[in-house]
């Protein structure tokens, strides 16, 4: 992709207040639409659980990537990089910027950088993920990634079956390590697309803060009777139920937890492991200018204008 636009990512941790900085920065400046590099937001009715934008918000600045497959259907870092490089290029034509806005580090790297997928072999990760259904497997299965390839291991959510099946995939197929794909994924050279990198820091106290207040939020919009309405409705795929927040409620609606409790506790635990995880991955990154506030992310804004308009 070439281009003389220069574009914007925004990254960092789960609920450290990235999409109210877009939407803030998107309003001031009129040429801007989102991109959401969210892997869980592409999904339609998971609304509550990945706290996507209002309909209101997406009214006053377009988003791209959210709601454009059914819960039922899998997605993908390689589908992802296809869809917002398409959006990107589409937006230069029509002499716009992207707001690039997303913590799912894969999807970010896959997007910014020359990353390139090993081939699939839908057999092979049919019976990986019948194993991990197993009392178990998940376990087993992520114990055989860590011996195998445990750069990747340290990299993946050891509960996160659908990542733990892919890598096992990879290496089963290729004979090499997952990590080994790249380039980009332990490297960082020119990215695809003239674009700004802008990661949002947090004292992890409040970070941790703000993880628990989201899920109190997400409780009371209705996040178990929106999981409740997916489930009975059969409407989930293996992709989609790895989404934080849903799996532990899914546990707790189908028995594997009786108490509703401690599934959201489960959650919120899990939800600060991940933005750890995610600090790490974004931290590895040169590229990114960090902007630190001791608690209102919204505080950033002037900074964020400046990076990017400088």
């Amino acid at each position: 992709m070439t281009s003389t636009t220069t574009h914007l990512a925004l990254v960092g941790p789960t609920a450290s207040g990235k999409t109210a900085l877009a939407l803030g920065i998107a309003r001031m400046l009129g040429d801007i639409e989102i991109v959401s590099l969210d892997s869980m937001q592409v999904y339609r009715g998971l609304d509550v659980g990945t706290a996507k934008p209002t309909p209101g918000e997406r009214h006053a600045v377009p988003h791209h990537l959210i709601d454009v497959v059914d819960s039922c259907e899998e997605w993908s870092a390689v589908r992802h990089q296809a869809a917002a490089r398409a959006v990107v290029a589409d937006l230069e034509v029509r002499r716009k910027r992207a707001l690039l806005v997303g913590g799912t580090g894969l999807y970010v790297q896959a997007v910014l950088d020359d990353l390139r997928f090993p081939g699939e072999d839908l057999e092979l990760r049919a019976e990986l993920a019948a194993w991990t259904a197993e009392p178990g497997g998940v376990a087993a299965a992520f114990g055989e990634l860590q011996q195998l390839d445990p750069e990747a291991a340290a990299r993946i959510d050891p509960h996160n079956a659908r990542r733990i099946v892919r890598a096992l995939e990879v290496i089963r197929l290729t004979g090499r390590r997952f990590s080994s794909f790249g380039p980009g994924v332990g490297s960082f050279g020119p990215t695809a697309f003239p674009v700004h990198m802008v990661g949002v820091w947090l004292p992890r106290d409040v970070l941790g803060r703000r993880i628990v207040e989201r899920f109190a939020a997400m409780r009371t919009r209705g996040l178990l009777e929106e999981i409740r309405a997916l489930v009975d409705r059969g409407n989930l795929s293996r992709t989609a139920t790895q989404a934080i927040g849903y799996r532990e409620l899914i546990d707790h609606l189908e028995g594997r937890e009786p108490s509703l409790e401690t599934a959201f506790d489960t959650a919120v635990r899990r939800t600060r492991s991940l933005a750890r995880r995610q600090r790490m991955w974004f931290r590895r990154d040169p590229r990114i200018t960090w902007l630190g506030t001791p608690e209102n992310p919204c505080d950033l804004l002037p900074a964020l204008l400046a990076t990017w308009t400088r």
